[in-house]
């Protein structure tokens, strides 16, 4: 039996999320070498609430993108539905 396609839509949301990521690790790796940057903090937070929204809105139409209580999950079970996020 072959596993259900994967829609477009999916590997959109996930390159978009993909690229706030990056955006927030950069962020990060910054702001530890210039903690009082207030512009970048601001950037950073715009950021981390634009990745919020957006893995939300992830999570309402493909399931959770991480276990252990970092998202919910409708039933059934969810995390038995493939591909996982780090499968793509």
């Amino acid at each position: 039996m072959n596993p259900p396609a994967v829609p477009e839509s999916y590997y959109k949301m996930m390159h978009d999320l993909q690229a706030v990521d990056f955006v927030l690790v950069e962020l990060t790796l910054y702001l530890d070498t210039h903690p009082n940057d207030l512009a970048a903090i601001q950037q950073y937070n715009q950021f981390a609430q634009k990745r919020k929204s957006m893995a939300q809105e992830f999570e309402l139409e493909f399931g959770p993108l991480m276990p252990f209580g970092h998202a919910y999950s409708k039933n059934p079970w969810q995390w038995v539905d493939t591909p996982w996020p780090w499968q793509v």
